[in-house]
């Protein structure tokens, strides 16, 4: 039904915002993740929405970029996982996380998301897996001015993460722990990797 909305940041809460366009406040849900990188209240955000109508309820659920509203689209296609399943997986998993999840088959790392069980982390894996590229997840982006930073997003970064899984650590642990080493693209991979090791602990 909208596409976006832009407007000024009025209300934070733990779960959601409102955001005032033109002196209509819509409230709009958002996982923490992207509660963490909204501007300062009073400030001008653009967001992302899908639109959820229900017998008794519509409801916005709110992204901060494209990429990640369409990896919520995606999610919502699984059986068993609807809006709320798709928000609950994206709180504990950023988008380029849980792109890297589902193409290593990292199950029990989706299954931390409240409500969603092994056995629906794996039928996500299985009916995605075909459906996310690498390329997508070895991506930079800007989010509202503010660069998220340490998305690996050169050949060093990848060879990292694909060292530190097979050193046995989970791809989810590994693409995370390279992702907050910074300057990566600047780096030789034995940087990299030293650096992402002291992200472990």
């Amino acid at each position: 039904m909208y596409a976006y909305f832009k407007g000024k940041l009025s209300h934070v809460g733990e779960d959601s915002i409102i955001l005032d366009v033109h002196d209509i406040g819509y409230r709009i849900l958002l996982s923490p993740a992207s509660i963490a990188f909204l501007p300062q209240i009073g400030e001008e955000v653009r967001i992302y929405t899908y639109t959820s109508v229900r017998e008794d309820a519509i409801w916005l659920y709110g992204f901060l970029n494209f990429e990640d509203l369409e990896i919520f689209k995606k999610c919502i296609t699984v059986s068993g996982i609807g809006p709320k399943g798709g928000m609950s997986v994206l709180s504990v998993m950023d988008a380029d996380a849980l792109r890297f999840a589902i193409i290593s088959g990292d199950a029990k790392a989706i299954a931390k998301a409240p409500g969603i069980g092994l056995k629906t982390a794996q039928r996500l894996i299985l009916e995605l897996k075909d459906k996310i590229s690498v390329e997508e997840t070895l991506v930079n982006r800007e989010v509202n001015g503010v660069r998220m930073s340490a998305h690996a997003s050169d050949d060093t970064s990848k060879e990292a993460v694909e060292a530190l899984v097979a050193l046995g650590y989970s791809s989810s642990e590994a693409l995370g722990a390279v992702k907050k080493v910074e300057n990566a693209a600047e780096m030789d991979i034995e940087a990299v990797l030293k650096a992402a090791l002291k992200n472990m602990f």
